[in-house]
């Protein structure tokens, strides 16, 4: 079996008659390089079928230009949106995206190790909780940290996320104008500081307001767990008549149990909210009322913090973006809703 030889920049200085720096130069955007000699180089690159490696250039210069990022969820369409932004974002700059499943940014050394041999510029973690650990070994390797809805109150890295305890007091406002009085809340994953903001605030919303607590089950961001979830709210005797789930997918399969399993005309004999505004959420199949998170600013804020970190890798910040509701047909039309304010 033949082995594939791969042009270097040997080759092409030989071909074009130039030193192996010139060659260089000529693939430097701005370097000092007659037009004659740069064409000569380019026409001998391209018949040698040459492309410099831009990995090796960017570590000589030690930046990688490649900004890593870890993703929790990838089931999620809200982190798939995400994802897409970011990586236009960061080419609009000159940066590409590596992207690392969720089980390797936990506390598996050899994949802390393989996301360290990159040499990344930064790491942005999507919904994925910092262990010290890696923000330990992150720290060593001069990688900064950036967490994309999560919070964290380390100061050794930056985060983005969502006003989440407003967007709650605002569902809360929303629903208890809309006359409900049995409130349930389901819950995603227990430590996620997401749904630690939006569970709190909701459920202050809702004692201030002087109605009972709302009952509270966990769906752990699963559908699977949240439909199990809204079967055991929906049989049980004192079925609550709204229901605000921590994101949209859990939204959509509490829908789907209401009306199919449960007979229940969501928007009228029950109404049914989520978190996100992911795209389905607007599918008249679901029609669902949600909070809606600013993903394009948050993703704009995310990359400037990047490119402020690969100049000063202790510049950490910590922003909040707001969001905005969409009231659609899973929760009972309201005519004058109050929302609080900002």
């Amino acid at each position: 079996m033949r082995h594939r030889q791969f042009v270097t920049v040997n080759d092409v200085a030989r071909l074009a008659g130039v030193s192996q720096a010139a060659v260089s130069r000529a693939f430097t955007p701005g370097a000092s390089i007659s037009a004659e000699k740069k064409e000569r180089i380019i026409l001998a690159a391209a018949e040698l079928g040459y492309h410099p490696n831009q990995l090796a250039r960017s570590l000589i210069r030690g930046k990688s230009n490649i900004v890593g990022v870890g993703v929790g969820d990838l089931n999620n369409p809200f982190f798939n949106q995400t994802l897409q932004l970011l990586s236009t974002e960061l080419d609009q700059i000159g940066l590409k995206l590596l992207l690392f499943p969720a089980h390797a940014v936990t506390a598996e050394e050899p994949s802390i190790s393989e996301i360290l041999n990159y040499r990344l510029d930064a790491l942005v973690l999507l919904s994925v909780s910092l262990t010290s650990r890696l923000a330990e070994e992150c720290g060593k390797a001069q990688v900064p940290i950036v967490l994309y809805n999560r919070t964290t109150l380390r100061d050794d890295a930056s985060s983005v996320t969502g006003d989440n305890a407003l967007g709650a007091r605002t569902m809360a406002a929303h629903l208890l104008a809309g006359g409900h009085e049995r409130l349930a809340y389901i819950a995603g994953a227990e430590g996620a500081s997401t749904n630690i903001e939006r569970e709190s605030a909701f459920f202050a919303a809702i004692r201030a307001a002087g109605l009972t607590e709302p009952r509270l089950e966990r769906g752990n961001f699963d559908m699977a767990e949240t439909a199990a979830a809204t079967r055991r709210l929906l049989a049980s005797k004192e079925r609550p008549d709204a229901i605000f789930c921590a994101n949209d997918l859990m939204a959509i399969a509490a829908i789907n149990v209401a009306r199919h399993e449960f007979g229940l005309e969501v928007g009228r004999e029950i109404s049914i909210a989520g978190y996100d505004d992911v795209p389905m959420s607007s599918w008249p199949a679901f029609s669902l009322t949600t909070y809606a998170q600013a993903t394009p600013d948050m993703v704009r804020n995310t990359v400037r913090i990047v490119c402020a970190l690969r100049g000063d890798a202790t510049h950490h910040e910590r922003v909040v973006v707001q969001g905005a509701m969409r009231v659609r047909g899973s929760t009972r039309p309201v005519r004058l809703p109050i929302y609080p304010a900002a």
